[in-house]
Parts: structure tokens; sequence; C-alpha cells
């Protein structure tokens, strides 16, 4: 028994002297001013995974290896080093600078892809202001069409239909926030950019009944001069939405206000006559 908390607290030992080895050795390359060292170092660093000292090396050499042969490879290194720390804003830029700088590195297919990548992580909520949404997506599809053959091809385009259904679901929800705070004339201009910009988009049938719902409020709620004409436009954004969408779940919805506008039209045309 004794022998073995012995052997037990020696190893437990062995391991901590080791390890003060390790951290003595990382503080020495450093603040050494050999950036052969560390770059050796860093590269060590690098392939075992542990990318934040990596990181602290590569900030202090980079500048001393533009322009010399073993650039191509910490640039990078580098990158990589701030995507898996998930830096992307500086992983973005970095991957980017890579590309410019070695388009003949057998590395620039993956460095073209991250870059994309990095933006699409940065992308916000569809809430949110899209800048960084629309840079990825100029990213990917740069990507894309660059390398079509790519194994990252498949990621790639997965991605481009995340964030176009983000930017679709924004335009959406601004149309529809004209029409919930009933600025009819606002929603129905939304809704009508928006099927124009997005024609196969997941709510194109519900922007096309809304875009009549907004058509038929705003009819209704117009002064009486303007009614009739009001009424016969929504009219037509009615035989809009059935060109596109007949039997749909919303049908019903949309006759049911249909039969409301002939209700109306057919009153107005009598108080005419009389």
């Amino acid at each position: 028994m004794f022998f073995k908390i012995m052997k037990s607290n020696f190893l437990l030992l062995f391991c901590f002297v080791l390890f003060l080895s390790s951290c003595s050795e990382y503080q020495r390359v450093l603040n050494s001013d050999d950036n052969t060292r560390k770059y050796t170092y860093a590269d060590t660093l690098y392939k075992a995974g542990k990318y934040k000292k990596a990181l602290n090396l590569m900030e202090q050499i980079v500048p001393a290896f533009r322009g010399k042969p073993q650039a191509q490879v910490l640039m990078f290194n580098y990158a990589n080093t701030l995507y898996k720390l998930e830096d992307y804003i500086l992983a973005g830029y970095q991957f980017e600078r890579f590309e410019t700088s070695f388009p003949e590195s057998d590395s620039v297919e993956v460095a073209s892809y991250r870059a994309g990548r990095s933006y699409y992580e940065l992308s916000p909520i569809y809430s949110l202001d899209q800048k960084d949404t629309y840079k990825a997506l100029d990213k990917l599809q740069e990507f894309i069409n660059k390398y079509p053959n790519s194994d990252y091809r498949t990621d790639a385009n997965a991605l481009v239909s995340e964030l176009s259904l983000k930017l679709e679901k924004k335009d959406y929800e601004v149309a529809n926030q004209y029409l919930r705070v009933e600025d009819f004339k606002a929603a129905i201009g939304a809704f009508d950019n928006f099927v124009s910009d997005h024609p196969g988009s997941f709510y194109r049938k519900q922007a096309f009944f809304n875009r009549f719902e907004a058509a038929y409020k705003l009819a209704i709620n117009s002064f009486p001069s303007l009614v009739e004409e009001r009424l016969i436009t929504a009219k037509g954004y009615y035989k809009s939405f059935l060109k596109y969408y007949k039997d749909s779940d919303l049908q019903p919805a949309a006759d049911e206000i249909m039969a409301d506008i002939n209700k109306r039209l057919s009153t107005t045309e009598t108080t005419s006559l009389n």
C-alpha cells in the first residue's frame, strides 16, 4: 500500500514537473528574439491544437516572415488559428488576404471557403443589420463559382441557402410590420417588392395573401370617394393570389375577403344607380 501511494505521488510530481518545464519553455521562446525558434515552436503548438499559445507567437513573427519562404504556411496557419479560436472578424480578413497573397497555394481553396464561412458565422439574427450576411453570400458564391468541384461545395450551398432565407425573412417581416401597424400603402409596396425580389421564397404565398389583405384594408379605411377604386385594385391582387395559390390553405380566407369586396362593390353600384 505504501509503495502504491509513493508511486502515485511520484507520477503526479513527474507530470507537474513536465508541466512546469513546458510552461517555462513556452515563456522562454515567447520572450526570446529568435524568430526562427518562435516559428518552429508556434508550428508545434499549432499542430498540437494549442491555438491560444500558438497565436501569441504568430502575432510576434508574422511581420518578420513576410516575403520569406515560410510566409505561406505561417499566414495560412495564422488565419486558421484565428478561425479555430472563433475570432471570425480577423479570420475572414486574414483568409482573404491569404487568397490575394498566395493565389497558387494548395491551401487557397480552403482559405476561400473559410473566408466565406467566417462571415457566415458573423451573420446576425434576421432583425439586425445584414451587412455581414451580404458579405458572406458574396464570398460563398465567389467560392462556389471558382471551385465548382470542391469537397466544400455542398456545405457552401447549404450556407448560401440558409443566409438567403434569412434575408427573405427580414424583407418579409419588414413588409408584415407595415401591415401590423396599419400602414397599408407601405405594406402593399413592400410586398410588391418582396414577390419581385424573391420569386422562389418560402414566404411567397403568404406575401401574396398579405398584399391582397393590405389592399382590402386600405380600401375599406379610405375616404368614401376612394373606396370603389381601391376595392377594384384589391380585386386584382386577389386574382394574382389565385393565379399561383388556388386551392391552397389560404384560399378560404382570401375568398371570404373577396366576398366582402364584391358585396361592397355591389352596394356602391346600387347607390350610384339610385
